[in-house]
């Protein structure tokens, strides 16, 4: 370690597992000061107590308060992501990034009115026949979940007109970030049943 750090917080961080999950930082009040999520528990979390890791005055701040640290193991890192939310909004750790001023709180979008609904941010929710998810703590939430869905789920995020007639897709379909039904690749039902899994997804049903 880097840093001059306790010994029973040393022991916490040999024993991380190698799995993703969330972690739970807590001062010498049993009081919850941070929360992340992590692909890999052990190298996350360790990397607080590392020069190669965050070097911002809040983390430095944050890192001598911590006297524990708690996780929970999840089965992929997109369900992190979703305890990770449901965490933030429940306990709002002091060092997490909130919204604290009078902006609306984000969402996560699916216009599943359209035949081939696209997945957006916004931070109104209208009657407009679309679906929402949120409300998020910060956009940088929203951006993460959606960052980690898009691997499995390659929606679209084109303006197009979707006929399946296209003579080619664009650069994210060869990158594996669309499944190109404009070029019909995928049909309407096909696709739309990939969005409703999505938002199963979304709704924490991510069996």
């Amino acid at each position: 370690m880097a840093y001059d750090t306790p010994e029973h917080i040393e022991t916490i961080l040999k024993n991380l597992p190698l799995k993703p999950g969330c972690y739970l930082m807590k001062d010498n009040q049993g009081q919850i000061i941070y929360i992340g999520k992590a692909k890999r528990l052990r190298q996350r979390v360790r990397s607080y107590f590392t020069e190669s890791g965050p070097q911002d005055n809040k983390t430095r701040r944050m890192r001598s308060l911590v006297d524990d640290i708690e996780f929970i193991v999840t089965e992929n890192e997109v369900k992190a992501l979703i305890l990770e939310e449901n965490l933030i909004k429940s306990h709002k750790p002091r060092f997490n990034i909130l919204l604290k001023d009078d902006k609306r709180y984000p969402y996560i979008r699916v216009t599943w009115a359209d035949d081939f609904p696209k997945v957006e941010t916004t931070r109104r929710v209208k009657k407009d026949g679309s679906r929402y998810f949120g409300p998020y703590a910060a956009m940088w939430a929203v951006q993460n979940t959606l960052r980690v869905l898009r691997k499995a789920f390659p929606y679209l995020t084109c303006d197009r007109a979707i006929d399946g007639k296209d003579d080619r897709a664009c650069l994210f379909y060869d990158i594996g970030l669309c499944n190109a039904p404009c070029i019909g690749k995928v049909n309407k039902t096909e696709y739309r049943a990939m969005i409703s899994e999505l938002m199963d997804v979304l709704s924490g049903k991510s069996e």
